[in-house]
Formats: structure tokens, C-alpha cells, sequence
């Protein structure tokens, strides 16, 4: 994630960095220019006194022709000295040249025969030392010719490297000006680029908001594709969004359980008119039958007495599957005793699964359904199987029956969990005694565990399967025990 403010650092260094080019692009031009002028400042110094130097050697050397002491012989050997360093500084300095070697070489003939001149001035020959300063004093006018020549040369050329220096500067300048203008374009195309990017996601944002707070969940997530705070934003934004709808959702369910549980109170109101007598009847009755030796009966009003007190106890307690396999029992038993041989009930049970959470009255209203729709009206061979087995880290319920089945609008009625209508089925049977739909157990399935699945397979004349499959020792982690409580 790349942060805005390491944004505006890196085109900020940009900047600075193109800026500090230029100046030493400037400076480096301006460098070569003081160069080539300080270089023709000093190759035409130094012609001049070269030439001033032959001069003075000269008359150095007319003074000790005319007054031949050693004060003058002295000047005139500084004077040579002086000519012979400045000769070797442009010998150094110019290399190549055809005039300039033969500048070189005039000067070391004039400085031959300013030697010669004082040898014969020395021998006392006065023909010869005359001849001599006569070709010393022609070629000092020599060595200045050539020297004005040079000189004319030299600024003949620096006129030419003036032009191509003028021209580089010009086009230093127009570089210099192209490019500050693509800095100020670039820093508009930035500013317009980075403010879009942080206006736009604010706005998107803002949208997002008023959408949220006028209730309305269904708008998509806001999208980012630039990774910076504002993208950390945002993402925390559609997670805030996300668990809002969760939690709106789980009111939602929290409501449903609530209404679901009141309809089961409602409906369990029937069998609680004065609960203590019933039992204590049922209690009496049954004692009564095991003193008259009418074991069967006592065994039914047991079952009786034990299948209201499930019944009519707590709704929203949790369970086992242990207690609701032993209270299907005791309704079968019931159910047994009325139907006799005409309905035959079969388990297939696994113990170790026996231990698995569940909802009260969950099997019991599932069996009930597949008397009351199933088999009731048949006069011989109904059949129920409960199997209850693992496979896996799962727990599966299945309820069979081969009953008259069910068809498949009425199958999705009660899947359906967004329609809090009941599903209109004819309850043709008596004996039906929790008063609980199919539909509200499997509402009450998966709220109690949100992987919880509810399935329902059926052939109309041969028979329905009920499956249920539970995550072994695992509910939600919502807590529903304090829905429906009042």
C-alpha cells in the first residue's frame, strides 16, 4: 500500500530532481563558455607579451651593443630568460600548429642570434655584431607579425566558437524553458490526477453513506483500485457495511425465533390448563392400572405423562439428541398402541452420535408429520425408519416413511425460510399433540447452528425422506439464549 503522503514525496523529489538538473546543465554551459574565453584570454595575453618580451630583449641587447658592460649584459640575459619561458609556456600550450611551430622557430632564431650578436660584440667585431642586430631587430618585427596574425587567427576561430557557444546556450535556454513547462503541465496533470482520486472515492463514499442511512443495503461496494489510505478506508467501509447487514439479519432471525417460540407457547397453552392436576390424574390413573394389573395401560399413560411434561416444558431450552430419540420413542409407543400392526417403527441409531446438540421438539413434530400425512390413512404396512448415523465430522438425521408423499410446491414451501406464511396441509389425523409445523422446526434448525441442513426428498405414493445434518458438538456462535424471552 502505497501511502499519499509517500505519493506527494515522490513527485515533490521528482521535481526538485528535474529543477537541480537543469541548474547543473546551466552551470556546466556556463562552465565551458568562461572556459573558452578564459582560454582565448590567455593564449592572446601570452602572444602579447611574447611579443613585448622580444621588444624588450631587443633593446637589451641595442643598449649592451651601444655600452658593453655587465650591468647591461645582465639586463639582457633576464630579458632573454623571460622570452625563453614564455616561448617554452606556448611550446606547452600550442602543439600541432604549422604557424605556431614556425613561431616557435623564429623565436628560438631571434634568441640564436641575439647570442651571436653579443659574441661579436664580446670579440669586438664590430661588421659582424652589426650585421647581427640588424637580422635581430628584422626578426622582431617578424615575431610580431606572426604574433598579430596569431592573434588574428585565434579570434577569427573564437568568433566561430562564440556563434556554436551562443547557439548552445540558446539551445540550453529553450531546454530549459521545455522543461519547465513540463514540470508546471505534469504538476496540473498530478493535482488533477491526485484530487480526483481522493474527491471520487469521497464522493463515492458519501453516496455509499446517505444509501446506508436511508436503508438501503442492496447498493454494491464501494471499489478502490489505488491501494493508499483512502483504499484502507474504504475496504473498512464495506466491512462496516457487510456487518451491518449481518447484524440486521440477525435481528431479523432473532425476530423470527422470538415469533416462532410464541407460536409454540401458544400453541403448548392448550396442553398447560392446570399442568400439576393433569400429571397427578395421569399419575393416579396409571398407578390404578398397575395395582388392577393392567400393565399395557400403565405403560401408556407413562408414556402419555412423560411426552406432555416434554412437551410443555421450556420451549427454548437446548437438548440432546439422547432426550428427543427417547421422547419419539414413548410418542411411538403411543402411536403404536393406537395403530397396532398396521404401522411398524424402525431404528437405526448410532449411540456416539446421541450426544449432538439440539433444538426441544425437533424429531418429534418430523414423526408426527409422517403419521399425520404420511401414513395414517393406510390400513396395513406403514412404515417409519428413524437412522441417526456420522459420517464424517457430521451428524445426519434421516426420517423415512412410505407414505403417501408429497409434491414438490409443497416441499419448497417449507424450505423456504423468506415466506412466514404456514403451508396450508391438510391435517387430516388426530393424535397430533406439539402442535409444531415442519416448517417452524426447520426455521428452528438453522437458527440454533448456521451449518445446520434441512433436506426433503419425496415421491408422490411411495414415501418422503426427511434429512438433517448438524456439525458434531457445534453450534452458532451467536447467542440465541435469550431469544423469545420475556
Amino acid at each position: 500500500m502505497i501511502k499519499i503522503r509517500t505519493k506527494l514525496l515522490i513527485y515533490f523529489a521528482i521535481s526538485i530532481l528535474l529543477i537541480v538538473l537543469l541548474f547543473l546543465i546551466r552551470e556546466q554551459s556556463n562552465k565551458e563558455v568562461k572556459e573558452v574565453y578564459e582560454d582565448n584570454e590567455s593564449y592572446l595575453f601570452l602572444l602579447n607579451e611574447i611579443t613585448k618580451q622580444t621588444n624588450d630583449t631587443f633593446q637589451s641587447l641595442q643598449i649592451y651593443v651601444d655600452e658593453p658592460f655587465i650591468e647591461n649584459l645582465t639586463f639582457y640575459h633576464d630579458n632573454k630568460d623571460e622570452l625563453l619561458e614564455l616561448q617554452q609556456a606556448f611550446s606547452a600550450r600550442e602543439k600541432g600548429g604549422i604557424q605556431q611551430e614556425n613561431f616557435l622557430n623564429i623565436i628560438t632564431t631571434f634568441l640564436r642570434q641575439t647570442d651571436k650578436t653579443v659574441e661579436a660584440v664580446d670579440d669586438q667585431d664590430i661588421k659582424q655584431y652589426s650585421a647581427s642586430l640588424n637580422e635581430v631587430e628584422n626578426m622582431s618585427g617578424y615575431i610580431h607579425e606572426m604574433a598579430l596574425e596569431l592573434i588574428d587567427r585565434r579570434l577569427t576561430n573564437s568568433q566561430a566558437i562564440s556563434s556554436l557557444l551562443n547557439q548552445k546556450i540558446k539551445q540550453t535556454k529553450n531546454m530549459w524553458f521545455m522543461i519547465i513547462i513540463a514540470i508546471i503541465l505534469l504538476s496540473i496533470l498530478f493535482a488533477l490526477w491526485f484530487s480526483n482520486g481522493i474527491t471520487q472515492t469521497i464522493q463515492r463514499l458519501t453516496r455509499a453513506a446517505e444509501q446506508i442511512s436511508a436503508r438501503n443495503y442492496s447498493e454494491k461496494d464501494v471499489v478502490v483500485s489505488r491501494k493508499d489510505e483512502l483504499w484502507f478506508l474504504t475496504k473498512t467501509f464495506n466491512e462496516m457495511k457487510k456487518n451491518i447487514l449481518e447484524s440486521v439479519s440477525e435481528i431479523k432471525e432473532k425476530a423470527r425465533l422470538a415469533q416462532l417460540l410464541k407460536e409454540m407457547e401458544l400453541k403448548s397453552l392448550q396442553n398447560q390448563i392446570n399442568p400439576h392436576f393433569l400429571f397427578n390424574t395421569l399419575n393416579t390413573i396409571s398407578k390404578t392400572s398397575y395395582i388392577e394389573g393392567a400393565e399395557r395401560t400403565n405403560d401408556l399413560i407413562s408414556s402419555v405423562s412423560a411426552l406432555l411434561r416434554y412437551n410443555i416444558s421450556n420451549l427454548e431450552r437446548e437438548t440432546t439428541l439422547k432426550d428427543e430419540v427417547k421422547i419419539v420413542k414413548e410418542y411411538f409407543f403411543i402411536q403404536k398402541t393406537r395403530f397396532g400392526d398396521r404401522v411398524a417403527f424402525i431404528e437405526n441409531i448410532d449411540p456416539s452420535c446421541l450426544d449432538v446438540p439440539i433444538p426441544c421438539l425437533t424429531l418429534q413434530p418430523i414423526i408426527e408429520n409422517a403419521f399425520i400425512h404420511g401414513i395414517e390413512d393406510k390400513a396395513s404396512g406403514a412404515k417409519i425408519e428413524l437412522k441417526i448415523y456420522q459420517e464424517r465430522e457430521r451428524v445426519l438425521i434421516e426420517v423415512h416413511d412410505n407414505g403417501v408423499g408429497m409434491d414438490k410446491q409443497t416441499i419448497d414451501q417449507l424450505l423456504d425460510t423468506s415466506d412466514e406464511q404456514k403451508v396450508a396441509v391438510d391435517k387430516k389425523g388426530s393424535g397430533h399433540s406439539t402442535g409444531i409445523g415442519m416448517k417452524n422446526v426447520i426455521n428452528r434448525l438453522r437458527l440454533f447452528q448456521k451449518g445446520s441442513k434441512v433436506t426433503i426428498s419425496s415421491t408422490l405414493g411411495k414415501g418422503t425422506t426427511v434429512a438433517i445434518s448438524l456439525n458434531k458438538g457445534r453450534r452458532n456462535t451467536r447467542d440465541h439464549s435469550n431469544v423469545g424471552r420475556r
